[in-house]
């Protein structure tokens, strides 16, 4: 058996937080744009967004990433002050660099247009920046003047070289160099100062403030030459600005929920884009590239911004920002769709390959095309997902709910809701319009959506409960290792004391489609399959887990079924031979799978608690 990345990764938003200023990065030739979310740098096709790459060798949380001009390194800042360079032409990424220049977080990076020197700056105990050498490290200047956190570094990109800083000590700096020196302060904010950017011709460099403020300075000598809008440019803070290609132009994202397209000369906006009237839609980013102008929201929403038609972006990627929890996939009218659950802060998410995330999404496998469903979903995280026969999606969250959700309608339904006594940890569902919840302390038949049958007081703690597709028997995993039988009559669960034995606590389990055989993984990190017509007889014991397996899923072919790990590992099993393994090691590096379904039986889909979404060929 062999493996390879299918064309697409799913990749995640940028993970945003309130009242801070999200960087987004460009490469020189305007091809692809770049951010942060989580561990994770993630690059994007502009132009197809749904090509993606994933760099993932920081240990701690990454916070900024910028092209060098040339276009051959990106060089990336984490939470702990640390820098590195990578190639970005080869897959590998290999580290070119490593530097510690500040010792906290790192909030923006700057380079010389000869790619030769780097400028860091952020929250650091000693000093707020840094300029060095890229290739030794060794210092060419002083980022000094500041008195707090600086927030925001760039550099004039043609000789001489000038250098500005902005600063939540409400003033941004000066510099020339190399190496750098310190001229004088920047004094025309009132507020914490969060963006400063030359023009590509280097002939002006503005600041923009949580005043509302955008000032314009002279490129070579840093005099203040004007300020865009008046008395204000916008009726919020302002986190973000990114000039236009021939230096005439810039864009602002403010947390008044606009982005607005400036005329720098004449002082005037052109343009006013209305992001909509949640908090969620708050402006945090934003970035012009080539002919895209894109905006970044609080939700992590990547707008791309219509000159023609300022309240109706041309596109809006959409997906997770935070861990995915489950996912599955469904067909529809021979398209497969993939679904995703997590819990992200907006809402509740569920995604879809051809999926449903946050406020539902959905996306096509084959694209990576996808929306949200409307409507109110679940206020908590989803902790399970399943479909069946009547294109339903069937969710469980720790809102203590049941979501029978209709895959066409793409909408939240009020009313196919189901209110559990207990939080539901796990559902299953089978023919006939079956739902099985097992809840802490109870395990409850569903019928139609409606609760027919309780088994409380239960001598045993039930971790996951499946339905065998015949519709007749629950199986129910315990903490105990024990698998509990329970015969499906009428509108009753019937114990009639069958239970079968396995190494450790259950984490997960399955039937196979066409209910030949159960799949069982549990703490002890083993998978046995049971068949069912044997009396639930073992079939085959599998090992190779270093860690606790906790997803599961059976390919369409009922002769494999993966196993995702908290080692990070996916193994693919063959039925038949314990000894007949794939493994896909570092499937979403340094985070566990989460979540395995099946688009056919050679595509495997995996997600994960970095947010992402992948694609996998599997060749037997």
């Amino acid at each position: 058996m062999s493996y390879r990345m299918k064309k697409h990764v799913f990749a995640s938003l940028p993970q945003m937080e309130r009242g801070v200023a999200k960087v987004i990065g460009g490469d020189p030739k305007g091809n692809n744009f770049l951010y942060t979310n989580g561990k994770c740098v993630i690059i994007r096709n502009i132009d197809n967004p749904a090509i993606a790459d994933i760099y993932t060798e920081h240990a701690h949380q990454v916070t900024v990433a910028k092209y060098a001009p040339s276009g051959f390194y990106i060089a990336s800042g984490d939470a702990s002050g640390k820098i590195r360079i990578w190639d970005t032409t080869q897959k590998e990424h290999l580290l070119k660099y490593e530097y510690t220049p500040i010792s906290g977080k790192i909030k923006d990076i700057a380079w010389t247009e000869d790619s030769k020197r780097i400028a860091v700056v952020g929250d650091g105990r000693e000093k707020f920046g840094a300029v060095f050498l890229w290739d030794s490290g060794s210092s060419v200047g002083d980022v000094s003047g500041h008195s707090k956190l600086i927030n925001s570094v760039d550099i004039r990109q043609k000789r001489p070289y000038r250098l500005a800083t902005a600063s939540d000590d409400t003033s941004g700096s000066f510099y020339e160099g190399p190496p750098f020196k310190f001229k004088f302060t920047l004094r025309d904010h009132s507020q914490f100062v969060n963006c400063v950017r030359f023009s590509p011709d280097g002939s002006r460099f503005v600041t923009a403030g949580a005043d509302g403020q955008i000032f314009v300075y002279d490129g070579a000598n840093g005099e203040r030459v004007g300020s865009l809008g008046g008395e204000k440019a916008h009726k919020g803070g302002i986190y973000a600005v990114s000039w236009s290609p021939d230096s005439s132009q810039l864009i602002s994202a403010s947390g008044d929920k606009t982005v607005k397209l400036w005329d720098v000369g004449a002082g005037t906006a052109v343009t006013t884009f209305n992001m909509g009237a949640d908090v969620a839609d708050q402006q945090l980013g934003c970035l012009w590239q080539k002919d895209h102008l894109l905006g970044i929201s609080l939700s992590g929403y990547i707008n791309y911004l219509d000159k023609n038609n300022p309240d109706r972006p041309i596109r809006t990627i959409k997906g997770h920002s935070k861990s995915i929890q489950c996912v599955t996939v469904h067909k529809n009218e021979g398209r497969s769709y993939i679904y995703s659950g997590s819990h992200d802060e907006n809402e509740s998410a569920i995604t879809g390959f051809l999926s449903l995330t946050s406020l539902s999404h959905y996306w096509d496998a084959e694209t990576g095309d996808n929306d949200c469903f409307s409507g109110k979903g679940h206020s908590n995280q989803v902790s399970k997902m399943v479909t069946d026969e009547t294109n339903e999606l069937v969710t469980c969250s720790m809102d203590d709910t049941l979501r029978y959700t209709n895959i066409s309608k793409k909408e939240y339904s009020a009313s196919d809701l189901v209110k559990m006594d207990f939080q539901p940890k796990s559902v299953s569902v089978a023919a006939g319009g079956l739902s099985l919840a097992v809840c802490i302390g109870q395990v409850v038949l569903l019928k139609d959506k409606k609760k027919i049958f309780t088994l409380g007081n239960l001598d045993y703690e039930a971790e996951v409960g499946v339905i065998h597709s015949g519709g007749t028997t629950a199986a129910v995993g315990g903490r105990d290792g024990k698998i509990r039988l329970y015969a499906i009559q009428g509108n009753t669960l019937k114990d009639e004391g069958k239970t079968i034995d396995v190494k450790g606590p259950v984490t997960e389990m399955a039937y196979s489609n066409d209910g030949a055989y159960l799949a069982v993984i549990d703490e002890s990190k083993v998978a046995t399959v049971f068949t069912v017509a044997d009396g639930y007889s073992v079939k085959n014991e599998f090992y190779g887990h270093h860690a606790k397996p906790v997803s599961l899923a059976w390919s369409p072919d009922n002769e494999h079924f993966a196993t995702g790990g908290m080692d990070m590992m996916v193994y693919i099993w063959t039925v038949s031979d314990a000894d007949q393994r794939m493994k896909l090691p570092d499937s979403h590096r340094l985070h566990h799978v989460s979540g395995l379904a099946w688009v056919d039986e050679h595509t495997l889909v995996t997600a994960s608690h970095d947010a992402t979404i992948k694609q996998w060929t599997v060749k037997y």
